[in-house]
């Protein structure tokens, strides 16, 4: 039978050297880049496991399952449990993780930022230095495959067109029928975005801002996805979308992306310009965006304004210099029920 941590990310004031994520909330989606102060939603504190954290201990349990519960307040704890996940050393010194590990994780989430965390520590655990490239790293990745992980909701389905990553992928929010997946369940490999600032991104990101009256505050910048050039940085810009999944395929009622997938090894872009449209005769300017799209295996964005709000997977950030995004098909995966 396995073994199941049922992992909990805890509040980023209580850890004595910062908090978990390198700069994600560990409660609830702190800024990254912003200098605004973390804390869990709604003011509640996550060191005390919450409801669906001990149902689903219990269905664990009543399944014969041995079971710990964890709550991490630092990367280092994250690490920590991760770190049961390795498979037996290895001739080259690398971390690697074990395929036939009887230990199953299961991260107790009330954001995408809070997942991202922990997949973010998967990644810095298992990717090796390029100097240290091991002969089995498919040529298309830059990592192995992630061990699966478990997802457990802490909130409920929300309505509205912006849906977290469990509900884009059909996963099981009731703890019960999340147990069931850990235990009975199939694995589905899904894609994964690292940066060259070294994060990772599981849905998408969106670049752009509006002010405190919802107006839109346009940007400039060069936006790159393969050979294709949506923007040469002359482009009045409303927002940019870089999809994985689909939590940013609308802005407002705007389309943006069409048809992101997180299994096609694709990353998909889309950026909106505005177009002033000819008045008729006796009628004011109007103003409609045309939304440029394409979809490849990497994209980059040169801001060319001093600094670039952005969202990713719900994290607030500033860009003030290039960032590229890369594709590593199948990297991470999550049970599914």
């Amino acid at each position: 039978m396995y073994d199941v941590v049922l992992l909990t990310l805890g509040s980023e004031r209580d850890a004595p050297g910062g908090g978990c994520g390198d700069g994600d909330a560990c409660c609830g989606g702190a800024p990254e880049a912003t200098g605004k102060p973390a804390g869990p939603p709604d003011g509640q504190r996550c060191e005390t496991p919450r409801v669906p954290v001990l149902a689903c201990a219990d269905a664990l349990t009543a399944r014969g399952a041995r079971v710990e519960t964890v709550v991490a307040r630092s990367d280092a704890e994250v690490d920590e449990v991760l770190a049961r996940l390795d498979a037996p050393a290895r001739p080259d010194g690398l971390a690697w993780p074990d395929p036939d590990s009887k230990t199953r994780l299961v991260v107790a989430v009330a954001s995408d930022a809070q997942l991202r965390a922990v997949v973010r520590r998967l990644v810095r655990r298992y990717a090796p230095p390029p100097s240290r490239r091991p002969a089995e790293l498919a040529g298309d990745r830059t990592v192995p495959d992630l061990p699966p992980v478990g997802v457990l909701p802490l909130d409920p389905a929300r309505g509205g067109p912006h849906r977290d990553l469990a509900a884009q992928l059909g996963l099981p929010r009731d703890p019960a029928a999340v147990a069931a997946a850990v235990l009975d369940g199939g694995v589905r490999r899904l894609d994964l975005l690292r940066n060259d600032g070294g994060s990772v991104t599981l849905d998408g990101a969106l670049l752009g801002a509006a002010d405190e009256a919802g107006r839109p505050l346009h940007w400039r910048g060069r936006v790159e996805v393969d050979d294709a050039v949506l923007s040469d940085g002359a482009d009045p810009i409303l927002a940019c979308a870089i999809g994985n999944a689909g939590g940013y395929a609308t802005l407002d009622s705007l389309p943006l992306l069409t048809a992101p997938d997180p299994a096609d090894g694709r990353v998909e872009v889309a950026v909106a310009v505005p177009v002033p449209t000819r008045p008729r005769l006796g009628r004011k300017k109007k103003i409609r965006y045309e939304v440029r799209r394409a979809r490849g295996r990497a994209v980059a964005v040169i801001p060319r304004d001093e600094r670039v709000p952005f969202l990713d997977d719900g994290v607030e950030g500033e860009l003030s210099r290039k960032r590229s995004w890369w594709t590593e098909p199948g990297a991470w995966a999550v049970f599914t029920g």
